[in-house]
């Protein structure tokens, strides 16, 4: 059976909802709850690795900072939706390693579904 993207896109956010659960973040809701503009944003990165295979979690980083820059986000040690900051938006070598982790779950999900 042949996943739709959106479909792919769901597993992934709901993968990486259970990880961050597990590391003692709660503030995921569900995909069905979630915002459009996150939604989106997991699916412009299935859409990604569905059209470059090889893309690399770095790769993968760097695309989701030029879609958040072009939406207004930054930088703020805190993620804070209505101000449109976030921890993460650092290169890639500064990640920590849960988060580098998330990345890479993100790309072995896509893998496996498609």
């Amino acid at each position: 059976m042949l996943l739709t993207t959106e479909q792919i896109a769901r597993v992934c956010y709901e993968t990486n909802r259970a990880y961050c659960k597990v590391l003692g973040g709660e503030s995921q809701v569900e995909w069905d709850d979630a915002p459009d503009w996150q939604k989106k944003s997991v699916i412009d990165g299935v859409k990604l690795h569905l059209t470059h295979p090889q893309v690399s979690n770095e790769q993968n980083h760097k695309n989701w900072l030029r879609l958040k820059l072009e939406q207004g986000w930054g930088y703020a040690p805190v993620k804070n939706v209505k101000k449109k900051v976030h921890p993460c938006f650092v290169p890639y070598n500064e990640l920590s390693e849960e988060q580098k982790i998330k990345s890479a779950l993100f790309g072995v999900v896509i893998t496996a579904l498609q």
